[in-house]
């Protein structure tokens, strides 16, 4: 069929879903990502020329790019509709040299939801290439090739070869070992509670010792505690002495962006961030529902809080229809954290009308999961506070007071669709002041002070981003490079520096403090930003950043020693030539390998042991694996005779319930035994 305009996506779902939307003049194409970028063999930047980059074609994207040019030799006019951010904008400026298109045309066509009306808007209102997009893509991709191009070749030499340094990178892992000291330094405390139950009547509640004589007291011994419980007659009435009641609102929280999307996603549904970024992009690009394909939410890449008032006006019709006008709220304000680009808004559905549960045999469980995410944060940003009532009353006698605190949801406001764990009613009883109170149990507890938690996907991005370090389409692909280099590891869901990450971040920080300093990083992120809106040029910025590079590079390629990696002996000789085993530091992580490579080339993987039967075939023991992505997993030693496996850890139990195999789940509460298949679960004493 002939076409007079030929559209050029990034991906072929994209162009599917809006080819729906334009009428038969169009031909929507994908150009399936970048087609021209530096070359992988060596550094492409000319330095003594004010950075120039030297790109070429993609390798094994020839085919591609031969055909885009023979769809737009046919056209009329050729319009470049990639992605809204830097990313997409230079994509259509890679495309429109290699079809030779008219760099003043104004071809570019962008759109933040792909819905049929959006998109035949944007068309209505194509404009040229955004050069200062393009600059600042450039400038960060030119950036991140000469500090890893110039950084890693040094750690292959004197340390090992397939190591890596990045700009984000390495913030990044510095962040996460300097919380591992912070751990390995910490030194508890001892502190106790005196935790009681009250009764009033037949009504019990829960207090907790305060202090004596109108003053809070900590209790960081036994002693004290002693003191304390000799003050007291426990046969004896106690007296509520004072009582303070009050309203408390919560308001809801802004609708996603992309950092609060993998933090939410993470927390809630379990999503790594490279997850929730591939599912965010097949709702963004179209799901077929009921034979039509339709754009579920707005793009996900956005550092922006922005609602348009259209979105808005839609929202809060929807909430007043469906839950009443008492519901409806003036819709959250949150102020753009610094630096934030608000080229586009905050992630939403594009229809707030196709609730979830009305496109759920649609979807798949995981976009049916992060869709109704997505729905629901943004409907309960456009909705009423939720209001508590609570109530605190102290508990005297003897001047030693107990303190009992309770509250009861008075008006679940945004609550009602978007709800979390802890938003569960606990009052007290009627009390009065002077009531008489009885005690019905009291205990004492030793405590200890726990140190930091290490960093989850979730809380690593949040910092990263409170920080300044890193923009919203970096967050996923920083993590990922982090496990692939094995420089950490997943334990229970963290980030565990591995003794080659210590080693490679200890040489960064020693010759290369600038690029691991956390407000450098940000710095030069904001700098970069500076660009995009046209308060920089790139050169200038790039020639800035080499002159303090330069002097640390020259410096480490001076000064910097050869680190020799030991081999661990294994304690065992090799199956095949009788020498030594070793035990060596690989791209997954460690694992046996002869002494006498490379006369002997025999390797085998290190088997853990959890000291659990197999509660597949009871005959194999359960060892501790790892997936390409360096995750740990369990699994049968009998594989593949054998193919039992599960990413949470067996504890050698049965379900008393259904008899299904017990496992151990960790989370920011501590330890749990749950069963693999029902509801059971039982608390572990930490």
């Amino acid at each position: 069929m002939a076409y007079k305009y030929l559209v050029i996506v990034e991906s072929p779902t994209k162009a599917k879903t809006i080819d729906k939307y334009l009428g038969r003049n169009y031909k929507v194409v994908a150009s399936k990502g970048h087609l021209r970028d530096l070359p992988k063999s060596k550094m492409g930047v000319d330095i003594e020329s004010g950075f120039e980059p030297h790109y070429i074609a993609i390798r094994g994207r020839g085919e591609t790019i031969k055909e885009l040019r023979k769809l737009a030799k046919k056209a009329e006019k050729v319009y470049l509709a990639s992605d809204p951010d830097r990313e997409g904008e230079a994509i259509a400026w890679h495309l429109s040299f290699l079809l030779n298109l008219d760099r003043d045309e104004e071809n570019r066509v962008v759109f933040n939801e792909i819905t049929k009306e959006a998109v035949k808007e944007a068309f209505k209102k194509p404009r040229k290439i955004d050069q200062d997009l393009v600059d600042s893509q450039q400038a960060r991709r030119i950036l991140d090739r000469i500090v890893g191009y110039s950084i890693s070749p040094l750690l292959w030499k004197k340390i090992k070869s397939g190591l890596s340094a990045g700009r984000v990178q390495s913030t990044a892992l510095k962040l996460i070992i300097n919380r591992e000291n912070e751990i390995r330094n910490f030194k508890p405390e001892e502190y106790w509670k005196i935790p009681a139950k009250f009764k009033k009547g037949r009504t019990k509640f829960e207090a907790e010792f305060y202090g004596v004589n109108g003053k809070k007291i900590d209790l960081p011994n036994e002693t004290e505690v002693k003191r304390v419980m000799e003050q007291l007659d426990l046969e004896a009435d106690f007296l509520v002495d004072h009582i303070e009641e009050k309203e408390r609102r919560r308001k809801p929280y802004a609708p996603f962006t992309t950092s609060t999307l993998q933090q939410d996603a993470a927390n809630r549904l379990g999503f790594r961030a490279g997850k929730t970024m591939m599912v965010a992009q097949q709702l963004y690009e179209g799901i077929s529902i009921k034979r039509n394909t339709v754009g579920l939410i707005t793009y996900m890449r956005t550092d922006s809080t922005r609602i348009s008032p259209a979105a808005r006006a839609s929202a809060t019709s929807f909430i007043s229809d469906t839950y009443g006008e008492s519901y409806v709220g003036a819709g959250r304000k949150v102020a753009n954290q610094s630096g934030a680009q608000d080229a586009h808004e905050a992630i939403r559905p594009s229809n707030v009308q196709l609730t979830p549960e009305s496109i759920k045999d649609s979807l798949t469980r995981d976009q049916f999961r992060l869709y109704s995410l997505i729905w629901a944060r943004f409907l309960a940003s456009q909705m009423k506070d939720a209001v508590y009532d609570t109530i605190r009353a102290d508990i005297i006698q003897n001047e030693v007071i107990f303190r009992a605190s309770g509250s009861r949801i008075k008006f679940d406001g945004f609550l009602k669709i978007y709800p979390s764990k802890n938003d569960k009613d606990n009052y007290l009883p009627s009390l009065a002041v002077n009531d008489k109170v009885k005690i019905d149990q009291i205990e004492t507890s030793q405590h200890f002070t726990q140190p930091p938690a290490r960093y989850n996907e979730a809380s690593l991005v949040k910092v990263l981003e409170e920080l300044g370090i890193g923009r919203p389409s970096t967050y996923a692909p920083t993590l990922e490079t982090l496990r692939k280099r094995y420089y950490v590891k997943m334990v229970a869901k963290r980030f565990e520096p591995t003794e080659l990450g210590e080693i490679v971040n200890g040489v960064m920080a020693e010759y290369f403090p600038m690029i691991v300093d956390t407000e450098f990083t940000a710095g030069m992120e904001n700098n970069l930003d500076e660009v995009e809106e046209g308060k920089e040029k790139w050169q200038g910025i790039l020639a800035d950043f080499y002159q303090m590079f330069e002097k640390d590079l020259k410096n480490a390629e001076d000064q910097m020693e050869e680190i020799e990696i030991k081999d661990e002996p294994a304690g065992f000789n090799c199956p095949e030539c009788d020498n030594p085993m070793v035990i060596k530091i690989g791209r997954y992580g460690k694992f046996y390998a002869c002494s006498n490579f490379p006369d002997c080339r025999h390797t085998q993987p290190i088997i853990k042991e959890i000291g659990v039967t197999c509660p597949s075939c009871e005959e194999g023991q359960v060892i501790e694996r790892k997936s390409k992505k360096n995750r740990i997993f369990y699994g049968c030693s009998r594989y593949p005779d054998c193919e039992f496996v599960s990413w949470d850890k067996p504890v050698g139990r049965s379900c008393p319930k259904c008899k299904e195999f017990l496992i151990e789940k960790i989370s920011r509460k501590g330890k749990q035994v749950k069963c693999s298949h029902c509801d059971y679960a039982e608390e572990i004493e930490n």
